[in-house]
């Protein structure tokens, strides 16, 4: 992206604050007062950065976080008046079932974000703080003191936001059942859950700090094109191993013929840190095949 770059200080999001230092790009969930529960403007804005910086050049990785004074990173929906605050009853037309649960949208846009996607969680967490703002994300991490609950089934819910699809596939159906299951409060510790992170820190401040220093060091040091391709095998991989052999050989073929691929093998022979230069907007492929993405808001269900 050359021009049109995006202000995101200027998009008047209320729920998050937006920042771009240098490559990286935090967002800030700011409803600390009200534990940084879930709300339609922040379904709202934290789709619209996330699209955002997808087609951003300048923006390598995006961090998801909170103050880590707040009372918690993101303790879920505030269910005091009833579950109607999740959807809108116009939405849910007769027949159609148009409703589209918010926070699997969220869940959706991070997924599909070709960047590094970091949750820097330094608070406690419930619901979809525990789902959209943890499962979609590339990485994990976490404070060691943080109280983590999936309580759907003990709210009289389903667990939302593609968690029942996400975790599985994260921990293993085993450690999903011991959580979604149970709707047990646990550490980041716990056996349960501690392979989903990437770094586990003794202290709240620590946290952000930690998941920053790793997403500048893979800023500057990975390529834009690698990262995309890459994450776009392992999210959409194909049906056998012979067509994901067919995937990753023509992969490799666009990549290695590419001028990051050049500049990989050389930093490696001169020994020294490469400096790649490929964007997305310039020099991806128009071969994505497995970069797929589904219509879901308006495809009509079967269900």
């Amino acid at each position: 992206m050359t021009s049109n770059l995006p202000d995101y200080g200027s998009r008047g999001y209320k729920d998050i604050i937006v920042t771009l230092d240098g490559s990286v790009l935090t967002i800030l969930l700011n409803r600390g007062k009200y534990r940084n529960t879930y709300t339609d403007a922040i379904v709202k804005e934290v789709i619209d950065v996330f699209e955002l910086c997808d087609r951003d050049d300048r923006v390598r990785a995006v961090i998801v976080t909170a103050e880590h004074t707040a009372p918690a990173y993101c303790s879920g929906a505030d269910i005091s008046g009833g579950w109607n605050v999740l959807w809108k009853e116009e939405a849910e037309r007769e027949g159609e079932h148009a409703h589209r649960d918010g926070g699997g949208r969220i869940s959706i846009a991070i997924m599909s974000c070709r960047k590094i996607t970091i949750a820097a969680v330094n608070g406690h967490a419930a619901g979809v703080g525990m789902t959209a703002f943890h499962l979609p994300f590339d990485f994990r991490f976490a404070w060691a003191g943080a109280k983590l609950t999936f309580p759907f089934v003990r709210r009289g819910i389903v667990p939302e936001a593609t968690s029942t699809y996400l975790l599985p596939r994260l921990i293993g159906h085993s450690r999903a059942n011991s959580l979604l299951l149970t709707g047990a409060t646990v550490s980041p510790e716990s056996p349960y859950i501690r392979d989903l992170y990437h770094q586990i820190l003794p202290t709240r401040e620590a946290v952000y700090p930690a998941a920053k220093a790793f997403a500048d060091e893979l800023a500057a040091n990975t390529s834009q094109l690698s990262i995309a391709y890459t994450k776009g095998l392992l999210l959409h991989p194909g049906d056998s191993i012979e067509e994901n052999h067919l995937l990753d050989s023509r992969a490799m073929k666009l990549l290695a013929s590419s001028a990051d691929g050049a500049e990989g093998a050389l930093s490696f022979k001169e020994r020294r840190l490469p400096k790649f230069t490929g964007t997305l907007s310039k020099d991806s492929s128009p071969w994505f095949p497995w970069w797929r993405r589904l219509d879901v808001q308006h495809r009509k269900s079967k269900l």
